[in-house]
């Protein structure tokens, strides 16, 4: 089976992919980054509301892709959608786990959407070159064009924001900043982590004993 090829464990290159394959790639790939958008979405909607709202309306763009796709497919190939990942497949980029990206980090976060956007747009644009699908060939080419258009969109995401807003959002971030990285790092600095500076059991020059030796 199709599926079973991948769950292996063993990488494809996309050249050896059928447009089956491609296919529910390019479905996996749009849900997934949908479902990313929606996170970043979530988790800036307090802090930064209009960059939020950006990324719902980028997710909903993803949702859209994903119906094209699956329209595609199931006039093709029926309605049984086998497992393609990215990991399955050599040369995408490792989607970053959505937690590990820092809340107040607005820079970080617009930057990597626009790395996905322009993964998803070079995907679509070399798995269009290698299809014999009339079909399949021409949407991968829309969608190609569209994901340029998007990619362009997050590398300008902050030019969709209000000047005002962009300064609140600033000060936001430099805040969250202040709270999350710098204070506790003052505060284990000031709780003994200084002690690791002289050997254990040693006195160091003017404060008496070395706090932890025996």
């Amino acid at each position: 089976m199709v599926a079973m090829s991948f769950a292996a464990g063993s990488q494809r290159s996309l050249s050896d992919l059928t447009d089956r394959e491609v296919l529910a790639l390019a479905i996996q790939s749009e849900e997934e980054d949908g479902r990313i958008y929606r996170e970043f979405a979530e988790g800036l909607k307090e802090r930064y509301p209009a960059s939020a709202q950006v990324f719902m309306d980028m997710a909903e763009a993803e949702s859209g892709h994903r119906r094209m796709l699956l329209d595609l497919f199931q006039q093709r190939f029926g309605d049984h959608i086998p497992l393609v990942r990215r990991e399955d497949v050599r040369g995408f980029i490792k989607r970053r786990p959505v937690w590990m990206t820092q809340a107040f980090d607005i820079t970080a976060v617009r930057h990597q959407a626009e790395t996905m956007e322009a993964e998803t747009r070079n995907f679509y644009t070399r798995a269009a070159a290698r299809s014999s699908d009339p079909a399949v060939r021409k949407l991968l080419g829309d969608l190609a064009e569209i994901e340029a258009g998007h990619e362009a969109l997050a590398s300008k995401l902050e030019a969709n924001v209000p000047e005002d807003t962009k300064a609140e959002e600033a000060e936001t971030a430099r805040r969250m900043f202040v709270l999350q990285i710098v204070q506790p790092g003052l505060a284990g600095l000031m709780g003994g982590s200084v002690s690791t500076l002289a050997p254990q059991g040693k006195r160091m020059k003017g404060y008496g004993p070395m706090i932890g030796a025996a």
